[in-house]
């Protein structure tokens, strides 16, 4: 199965743990759209079914505004409620196939995987993109293992028939030799949440 061309090449993952102290996830969002991030991951799991709603209406708003995707992590019922574009699944989210049947054919689906049979399960199974790594060292994805590099990065692209987002650790100063070793797009979380300026910190990576 194929997948759909994306309209994006930069991914924020949201982690308010990330934000300096003051700042709330709606400004420092809006600022990132601004700044040209292309789609946002809602990934708050520690907030509850009402709380995650409501963050999820907000950011849709924000989002909507901007022309920027918005994808939820894990729960599908929450994409349908608030209208999203799409979700992004992990190793303990529903099976594919079932969240391709409920989101239809227009939804996007993203996909975290960490090797390249994961990539190809991904694609036979009709996600449109997946993220990878993580490739640098970096606390939100400590729990995964080590960083796996760019030689594994460049191996995992090389045979991927959809979309790669490199993720883990990934930097404006990164995003060159990312680039090179054959990612298709970026996923950050506190290269751009935790920046000073979330707006220029976007650019920056939009620079690169």
């Amino acid at each position: 199965m194929l997948s759909r061309a994306l309209d994006f090449s930069l991914y924020l993952i949201t982690d308010r743990r990330a934000l300096p102290s003051g700042r709330s996830l709606d400004d420092a969002v809006g600022a990132a759209c601004a700044g040209g991030v292309g789609a946002v991951q809602l990934r708050e799991k520690d907030l509850d079914t009402r709380a995650l709603y409501a963050l999820a209406c907000r950011l849709r708003e924000i989002t909507a505004a901007h022309g920027v995707r918005l994808l939820i992590n894990d729960r599908i019922d929450l994409a349908l409620a608030v209208a999203a574009d799409g979700v992004h699944l992990g190793g303990r989210s529903l099976p594919l196939a079932v969240a391709r049947r409920l989101l239809g054919p227009d939804g996007l689906i993203g996909v975290s995987t960490h090797n390249p049979q994961e990539i190809h399960a991904a694609h036979q199974n009709g996600a449109d993109f997946v993220t990878f790594g993580p490739v640098y060292a970096t606390p939100s994805k400590a729990a995964f293992g080590p960083p796996q590099g760019l030689q594994a990065l460049h191996a995992a692209c090389a045979g991927a028939s959809l979309p790669v987002f490199a993720l883990g650790g990934i930097t404006p100063e990164r995003a060159g030799e990312v680039r090179a070793a054959g990612a298709q797009g970026l996923a950050a979380i506190r290269a751009i949440l935790g920046a000073a300026d979330p707006t220029c910190a976007a650019r920056r990576f939009a620079r690169e």
